[in-house]
């Protein structure tokens, strides 16, 4: 008996003939349909013009951006001795703090029932630019652009420890499962790219993060729309090159009897992941050409590898991953996220703010600053937004290690954000005299999401899948909101 057009699932319509009846491999589709309604007048279509899961849709509204560079800073860099200057603090270091600020208070390492000293900063602070935003001399680069940056200097979570913590930031929940934010845009609006993934991760530093590939992760939704690691060095993705003695012939051959397979099963259970598989070898065979062209930075100029820092194009460093970012959203891919360690400072013999903290700064600042100038050079600031943060910030109690370090802190960091329709030069929200709290306009993680999905066309409450019977969203069924201040 024939399969019938009418009797598919919707989404799985949609993936086959898209908008005007075609599908994937017209012969192949025809007989295994055992009709003629698969037609069009335009061109026979072939593997490489059917709807993809990737494909851009349409927004809710009018989008100001178009795409998302998030620089994530793993860990927890500590906002008193990067942005937010608090000389009362310096004033008061070595005096227990308050009871009144740490009651009822959980942290992570620390016991609040105990009267933890505060910890002035030792770094030297100054206001840049004509918005006098304040900056430490550990992020100088960073000073130079503050004209350009929306800091946010009120940010607050619900997590403290790390792996809970980074999840929330990047998927809205802290429990595993859920689609990330790379995930949740791409599914929302697509991708650009048809020789590349819509979501990219790019990773530099001793470690990975805490919590692993479900960071960027699809959750539950299908995984065409989960982040895709490119490797710094070698294949950019294993397995990506076909071995010596298989031309591109043969190897085409073999992508079209999957695919026809894949379309088979695809057609009797209209599962999605079986759609996200024909799309899977299809981008995976295309990105055989355009994985290694995106990593082959040498023809890049010198003034611009100069401009971020990179000194050896072999190297796989941050700076170079920045570049990479920058080269990414230049050949439409919707979502990069670059991961870089280590900001867990809380003072021993590897993660001291005396030593490690002026380390890993050194290994951001500059290529972090050097990728806005070159988006803003090359006209593409104004539509991609570019996010940097870690997953909470730090305490202004010292902990009591062999070396001075700060607690995880979740009531009170620092974020910025560039591009995008975000307004430059603009300082929001404000803490309390030792940075502990927020007294001025704070912005929960949630309430950051739906500001940035409201930049990119899709309304928080709108973008949603309903799994299991329950309606899930990033910003989930909390009051998130979009903060307009921020926006121009």
């Amino acid at each position: 008996m024939p399969y019938q057009i009418d009797s598919l699932h919707p989404q799985t319509r949609r993936h086959l003939f898209g908008q005007c009846g075609i599908g994937l491999g017209s012969l192949a589709l025809s007989k295994l349909l055992g009709s003629n309604q698969c037609h069009a007048d335009s061109e026979i279509p072939t593997a490489h013009n059917h709807r993809t899961p990737l494909e851009p849709r349409s927004t809710h509204f009018p989008a100001k951006a178009k795409r998302v560079i998030f620089l994530f800073m793993a860990g927890g860099p500590s906002q008193l001795d990067l942005f937010d200057y608090k000389p009362e603090l310096a004033v008061r270091s070595g005096q227990p703090i308050p009871a009144s600020f740490v009651e009822g208070k959980r942290f992570a390492f620390m016991d609040s029932s105990h009267r933890v000293n505060l910890l002035g900063s030792t770094r030297n602070f100054s206001q840049h630019g004509n918005s006098g935003g304040w900056v430490s001399d550990l992020l100088p680069h960073t000073g130079g652009i503050v004209d350009e940056l929306c800091i946010l200097k009120a940010c607050t979570t619900d997590l403290f420890n790390h792996a809970p913590a980074k999840l929330l930031m990047n998927s809205g929940t802290g429990q595993f499962g859920r689609p990330s934010m790379g995930a949740w845009l791409t599914y929302g609006i697509g991708s650009e790219s048809s020789d590349l993934p819509g979501f990219v991760v790019l990773q530099s530093g001793p470690r990975g993060p805490r919590g692993g590939a479900v960071l960027w992760g699809s959750g539950i939704l299908p995984s065409a729309y989960q982040g895709v690691p490119l490797r710094n060095k070698g294949e950019p993705i294993l397995n990506l090159t076909s071995p010596a003695q298989v031309d591109s012939a043969r190897q085409r051959q073999v992508v079209n009897a999957v695919r026809d397979l894949n379309l088979r099963h695809l057609i009797a259970t209209g599962d999605e992941e079986i759609a996200t598989r024909i799309s899977a070898y299809e981008m995976a065979y295309r990105m055989q050409t355009s994985a290694p062209e995106l990593m082959d930075i040498s023809g890049e100029s010198k003034s611009t590898l100069d401009l971020y820092g990179i000194q050896d194009i072999r190297e796989s460093t941050y700076a170079r991953n920045c570049l990479l970012a920058r080269r990414l959203i230049e050949r439409g891919v919707r979502f990069v996220q670059l991961y870089h360690t280590n900001w867990d400072h809380h003072g021993g013999p590897t993660e001291n703010l005396e030593t490690h903290l002026p380390q890993v700064c050194n290994n951001v600042d500059q290529s972090s600053a050097a990728l806005v100038l070159d988006l803003k050079r090359r006209g593409l600031l104004d539509d991609t937004i570019v996010i940097w943060g870690g997953e909470f910030g730090r305490t202004p109690m010292g902990e009591v290690r062999e070396s001075t370090g700060r607690n995880h802190h979740i009531d009170a960091f620092t974020m910025w954000v560039a591009g995008g329709g975000f307004r430059g030069g603009l300082c929001y929200g404000q803490t309390d005299e030792f940075g502990f709290g927020p007294v001025a306009n704070p912005v929960h993680v949630r309430d950051l999401h739906a500001t940035l999905l409201h930049q990119l066309g899709l309304d928080h409450q709108r973008l949603s899948v309903r799994f299991q019977g329950l309606d899930y969203r990033l910003t989930g069924v909390n009051h998130a909101r979009v903060v307009h201040d921020l926006l121009t």
